[in-house]
């Protein structure tokens, strides 16, 4: 049971760490154009407001994972973990989003299922630093 919560709880830190990677790229290319003319509808923002969001979170999540890997700020990760599959289950599902093709609704069903993992991991990463306190 030990293995399923390592790997879930590394399963999180990846899923996150690259979630935070693509944010931070998007926003920067999005920075470098000028344009401010991304076009992510599943988020609540456009226009200069989606760019500087995008990089406010990519910053946000990749500091936050790092200090989680570190033992550091494991209640804010899982925090970060649940507003994530929030995000992405009201942007793909509950909103007027549109797939274009069935592909478009795999993907958005795969990154889910991804967030409800590493949701699960990010509570094994919380209730790891729980378990640490009570044996000291």
């Amino acid at each position: 049971m030990e293995l399923v919560r390592l790997l879930m709880r590394i399963f999180s830190y990846v899923y996150h760490g690259l979630l935070a990677l693509f944010m931070l790229a998007v926003s920067f290319l999005a920075l470098l154009g000028g344009n401010h003319n991304l076009r992510l509808d599943l988020l609540p923002w456009t226009g200069a407001a989606l760019t500087y969001s995008l990089l406010g979170l990519g910053l946000f999540a990749a500091v936050v994972t790092i200090l989680a890997l570190k033992g550091i700020a494991r209640m804010v990760f899982f925090a970060w973990t649940v507003a994530v599959f929030v995000l992405l289950f009201r942007g793909f599902f509950l909103a007027p989003y549109f797939f274009r093709t069935p592909g478009d609704m795999w993907t958005a069903i795969y990154l889910t299922l991804g967030a409800i993992l590493a949701v699960l991991g990010g509570w094994f990463v919380f209730r790891r630093q729980a378990s640490m306190k009570r044996k000291y």
